[in-house]
């Protein structure tokens, strides 16, 4: 029971999950873009940095951490 707990949990927190600022793997820019207009529809997400030129799937995302006030 209590592995089907955390797998609601898990689910609670994705669809809930705000949007996070994505950044180049490369030089830490957030500059980035998807490389077509036909990635996710029909090819894999394929980003691109307008700081130095890297085209790739990895991207690093920064979530802020929630502080919480049971202390």
């Amino acid at each position: 029971m209590k592995l089907l707990e955390n797998i609601r949990e898990v689910f609670k927190t994705l669809k809930h999950r705000k949007p996070s600022q994505i950044y180049c793997p490369r030089c830490c820019s957030p500059r980035l873009s998807l490389s077509s207009s036909f990635d996710v529809w029909l090819t894999p997400q394929k980003y691109l940095c307008h700081e130095c030129g890297y085209t790739g799937p990895l991207v690093m995302e920064l979530e802020k951490e929630e502080e919480n006030s049971s202390a």
